[in-house]
């Protein structure tokens, strides 16, 4: 153990007495021009202790201190995955949506909103993990095609008059359009390149909505978007139709569990077909797909499309939603959180990407007293998992190491 101790204590050391110097300026500066130190190193003292607590138990399980408590940890969790996987796949699914359906019944409003944005960003990361996960392409502004569904939804409807359930297919359809221009001169590209280019093309789509004041009103966004609506029958005076406007947050909610239940079963579709095991193939090794007779590039344009697409679906039920729309919801900063949600939860695996939503958006939430350190939190926590559990809090069952690794 003290062999172990003495190779990390160095680095430990400067990372912490980095992170000092970080966060002096953030807490240690006030407007006034005033300088104080004890928030600073009181905050500081409590990372300290924690990752102090973690670099222990790190080196005690590097050098095999901790067998006596890990061994009957690892058997006991064996267990318990035999015992869950004794049942049918279909009986815990059903057990989930019937958990989903009746949780705002007993949750507040509050719970509701929360759990209506982890059902919106759990599409968005399925959406996301076709492109990442299955096709093994680093997207770094996939947020971008959010925007444009919303966008496109904003524009049919105060502009045309168009219905929600009419626009949406058609927020999918631009989306996926759109997917497709972005993807095209770029998706020849691979690993580190492909992540810029994706990037700087997500931004000039933030830009676009931004200064095409004739199209999208630029920075002041589009108001008075309609909320979701439907037709009911009306029989006073005649056989007529009559608007029901979605109001209440429970019909929100069940509208979202709709689409995000939608995205999973498509997501899921595409995984198990001819297409997601072309898209393995060249998430595992494209040059190799590519001998086999695989056309890579039409299948990594149809992942950048499809990826869109649900991103779009999602982008029109967030206009629905606010009422508004704006550049300022589609940053790079959302890009960079699916993103995380998908790398957290497991590439590749639909209920880990569920379960990281449920850690970045839900979480937060409720500790939101640390809503100052949330990005910082968020850094540490990648940090952590990429140390103890790189694959993810649900690795994916099929999932190799990428030619480009093996490279680098």
């Amino acid at each position: 153990m003290i062999q172990e101790f003495k190779k990390v204590w160095k680095p430990y050391t400067m990372g912490m007495l980095w992170l000092l110097g970080l966060l002096w300026p953030m807490l240690g500066i006030h407007p006034d021009g005033t300088l104080t130190f004890a928030k600073t190193i009181t905050v500081w003292s409590y990372m300290l202790a924690g990752s102090f607590v973690c670099l222990v138990l790190y080196v005690m399980k590097a050098s095999g201190s901790v067998t006596f408590i890990t061994n009957p940890l690892s058997r006991a969790a064996s267990g318990i995955k035999a015992s869950a996987t004794a049942l049918p796949t279909w009986v815990w699914l059903v057990a989930l949506l019937v958990f989903a359906a009746i949780y705002p019944q007993f949750a507040g409003r509050y719970g509701t909103d929360v759990a209506i944005n982890v059902l919106l960003y759990i599409c968005l990361g399925l959406g996301l993990n076709v492109v990442v996960g299955l096709a093994g392409m680093l997207d770094l502004g996939y947020i971008a095609f959010y925007g444009v569904g919303a966008y496109t939804y904003a524009i049919l409807n105060t502009v045309y008059g168009l219905a929600f359930w009419v626009c949406l297919p058609f927020a999918g359809v631009f989306a996926c359009i759109a997917g497709c221009i972005v993807g095209y001169p770029t998706l020849r590209m691979r690993g580190d390149y492909l992540a810029i280019v994706t990037l700087g093309f997500g931004e000039i789509i933030r830009i676009i909505l931004n200064n095409w004041m004739d199209l999208t009103n630029g920075p002041n966004g589009i108001l008075g978007i309609d909320r979701i609506g439907w037709f009911r029958f009306v029989f006073e005076g005649g056989f007529t139709f009559e608007t029901m406007w979605v109001k209440k947050l429970q019909l929100f909610y069940y509208f979202a569990l709709a689409l995000a239940v939608l995205t999973a079963i498509g997501v899921n579709r595409l995984n198990f077909s001819r297409v997601g095991r072309a898209w393995e193939s060249i998430r595992e090794d494209e040059t190799a797909a590519e001998l086999m007779g695989v056309n890579t590039f039409i299948y990594k344009l149809l992942a950048y499309a499809t990826g869109a697409f649900f991103a779009g679906l999602a982008g029109a039920f967030f206009a629905a939603r606010m009422k508004f729309v704006s550049p300022e919801s589609f940053t790079f900063l959302e890009s960079a959180m699916v993103l995380c949600m998908v790398v957290l939860g497991g590439m590749g695996s639909i209920p880990g990407i569920i379960l990281g939503v449920i850690a970045l958006i839900a979480l937060p939430e409720v500790f939101r007293e640390f809503e100052s350190y949330r990005m910082l939190i968020f850094g540490s926590t990648m940090i952590i998992m990429m140390l103890f559990r790189p694959s993810g809090l649900v690795p994916a069952k099929r999932v190799g190491t990428r030619s480009e690794e093996k490279e680098g």
